[in-house]
């Protein structure tokens, strides 16, 4: 499952071109994502919403926080959104659920850390 949490942080990181195949790839095409911030559900809403994620946060990049844990269809994990290479400025915890076919049906996100 780590491969997955992986690409679905690469996803996050990604160009937009990048990211269009990495959607593709891991993402169901009417997979959901919700967080205290934003809801969307579509590939094409996920891919604006990255869009959105990367203006904000110019620089930044997601990295995996601790170890990932999984039973039958679901992930969970934590992450964290900082520059390169230095502490996570931004740290959250995400649920993803998997569809018939492995790929990332719906993400519920939490936030753990947020500056103020």
């Amino acid at each position: 499952m780590k491969h997955l949490v992986d690409a679905y942080l690469a996803t996050w990181n990604a160009s937009p071109a990048e990211r269009e195949s990495l959607l593709a790839e891991h993402f169901a095409p009417d997979g959901s994502y919700t967080d205290p911030l934003a809801q969307v559900a579509g590939r094409t809403d996920l891919h604006a919403l990255v869009d959105g994620v990367q203006a904000q946060f110019p620089g930044f990049v997601f990295t995996p926080v601790g170890s990932v844990d999984a039973h039958h269809d679901r992930i969970r994990f934590q992450w964290g959104l900082g520059p390169e290479g230095a502490e996570p400025v931004v740290v959250g915890f995400d649920v993803v659920v998997l569809d018939e076919d492995g790929r990332i049906r719906d993400v519920h996100g939490f936030l753990d850390k947020v500056p103020s």
